[in-house]
């Protein structure tokens, strides 16, 4: 995953780091419409999200996703790498723009 790109949305990098971290996340991520040129304020987010092991929320993945949104103040959708298509998995986790990673906080 890349990092320091110029970015069309507003990332509360705070509130991220907090959110990421109530939520065990390890990695959170941009990728699709949002790094591209053809993105626009009606896009949604599409948000790579990576889980501590044992902490994958279920059914509470929805809520996670909502409060992204109103984070945001965009539409997301949330996926975890696991739910990407096998055929273009590699290559959303090769461009995907990290913007909340554990190691680094």
């Amino acid at each position: 995953m890349t990092r320091a790109r110029q970015l069309p949305i507003r990332i509360p990098h705070d509130q991220i780091v907090q959110f990421c971290q109530q939520h065990h996340i390890r990695q959170l991520a941009l990728f699709g419409s949002v790094l591209r040129e053809d993105s626009t304020s009606t896009s949604d987010i599409d948000i790579l999200e990576d889980f501590e092991p044992g902490h994958t929320p279920g059914f509470a993945f929805i809520d996670l996703q909502d409060q992204l949104s109103e984070m945001l103040g965009q539409a997301v959708d949330l996926n975890t790498p696991q739910d990407l298509s096998r055929y273009f998995r590699d290559q959303v986790i090769t461009e995907a723009e990290v913007i909340y990673d554990q190691s680094q906080n």
